[in-house]
């Protein structure tokens, strides 16, 4: 079983770089694709993004079901081939109705893979390998997109249409190898849909109700969502606003702050994994939220200090590198928790209600950009107060979650034994951080 688990996961990973290699392609040019080379205007490129985020926010309601009962290997090869039609039609389209369209499949399609491609690691991992198995995979998809994007810079040409098409098309490409890739895993546990059908009256009222009731993952989806508000919306909205506007910073700079981003996920991931995976993850969560609390004074320090512009170049870059090596902290600990906390056969369910927390913040996040543009003091000042509520709010989390929950490295390894995977449940008060799901 753990030759299986072991070659499985191999394979989820490296479906997960290729992908996020294809994505890395296309995310930096889609608005200069839209607005610029097909000539649609500013106007049609926000609808565009806007088109992908309601993709998503349409698909995961009904993604954790569907990887629930039918298991997440046909939700990831589905979800994958429909993002891989709407980044080919992307590709060719030249008016907006068809780029709507396009952008609504390929939302939908990516965000229909996460939580299935999340569940397949749950399956193939232990509470005590959870954590590493999940750090791995944040490493991967941001090398994979950091090269991407890099490659794709060079190929680009705003003169030559044909130039994104190819871009559009190796995406397209990306996203079918990964169906392929998934297709061939064998899982330790083979997907059967009376095995994810509720078992109680408890259960049969329905996923969603029974998550609702659920008070740890609903503290849990709203710290996430000011996680993912906090940081990742503003990243490419109201925190470049704020630095174009307000520190001055030029494009090419607010360029090398993403990739200071990308450059401390990628080298303080395995160093940052080796000091958190032992400690309680709300008190990692907590000092997440004080790092990005830092992140966000000097952010303030390049836009409202007395500095040279290069001071503020400098603090602008290095607030961005400090969200990176929060990211890296948050991607061990975030997601397997909230695996650990699911109950047999709603693993699915919880990563799907997890991933639609985060598309609303995603969504919400161009919120930001006319305060940072505006009104930056106010802008940093929100912040900074809403990162220190991160901190607050995982404290709390942490009362409500079992010490094993909250440090997998105290919980008792259960040996699970084939015959014991195909008996009968005789436990199902077991605690959640020990009802391993694969």
């Amino acid at each position: 079983m753990t030759k299986v688990m072991g070659v499985a996961m191999r394979r989820i990973q490296a479906g997960n770089a290729l992908t996020a290699f294809g994505i890395g392609f296309t995310v930096p040019f889609l608005y200069i694709y839209v607005a610029q080379v097909r000539d649609l205007g500013a106007a049609t490129a926000t609808a565009a993004f806007i088109a992908f985020a309601l993709g998503a926010l349409v698909a995961l309601p009904f993604t954790g079901r569907a990887i629930d009962r039918r298991g997440p290997v046909p939700v990831v090869i589905a979800a994958a081939v429909v993002a891989a039609l709407g980044a080919l039609a992307l590709g060719l389209a030249g008016s907006p109705a068809p780029i709507l369209l396009s952008a609504l499949a390929l939302g939908a399609g990516q965000a229909a893979m996460q939580p299935a491609l999340a569940t397949m690691i749950v399956w193939c991992s232990t509470p005590e390998t959870r954590t590493r198995s999940f750090a791995l995979q944040f490493f991967m998809q941001n090398l994979g997109l950091g090269i991407g994007g890099l490659i794709g810079g060079q190929i680009v040409d705003e003169s030559r249409p044909g130039s994104f098409t190819l871009l559009f098309g190796i995406e397209a490409v990306m996203f079918l190898v990964l169906a392929a890739v998934i297709a061939g895993v064998r899982m330790p546990q083979a997907p059967a849909i009376r095995e994810a059908r509720p078992k109680d009256a408890a259960q049969a009222d329905g996923g969603w109700r029974r998550l609702l009731r659920h008070k740890a993952m609903v503290q849990l989806c709203v710290l996430g969502f000011v996680l993912f508000f906090a940081c990742y919306g503003q990243f490419e909205s109201g925190l470049a606003a704020y630095g174009t506007e307000a520190a001055g910073i030029s494009p090419s700079t607010l360029g090398f702050a993403l990739a200071a981003n990308t450059g401390a996920i990628v080298l303080a991931q395995f160093v940052v994994l080796k000091l958190v995976e032992k400690r309680r993850r709300t008190r990692v969560i907590a000092l997440v939220g004080l790092i990005w609390t830092a992140a966000w004074v000097i952010a303030g320090f390049s836009g409202l200090g007395h500095g040279s512009t290069a001071m503020a170049a400098t603090a602008f870059v290095t607030t961005y590198a400090l969200f990176g090596i929060g990211e890296a902290m948050l991607a061990p600990t975030v997601a397997p928790l909230v695996a650990d906390l699911a109950p047999e056969g709603s693993v699915g369910q919880y990563n799907s209600a997890f991933a639609l927390v985060k598309q609303m913040a995603l969504a919400l996040g161009p919120l930001g950009v006319p305060v940072g543009a505006g009104l930056p003091t106010v802008y940093i000042a929100v912040f900074v107060v809403v990162s220190l509520g991160i901190a607050v709010l995982a404290l709390r989390l942490g009362r409500q979650l079992t010490p094993a929950q909250d440090n997998p490295s105290l919980a008792t390894p259960v040996r699970v034994t084939p015959a014991a995977r195909t008996a009968p449940e005789q436990a199902p008060q077991a605690a959640p951080a020990e009802r391993v799901a694969a």
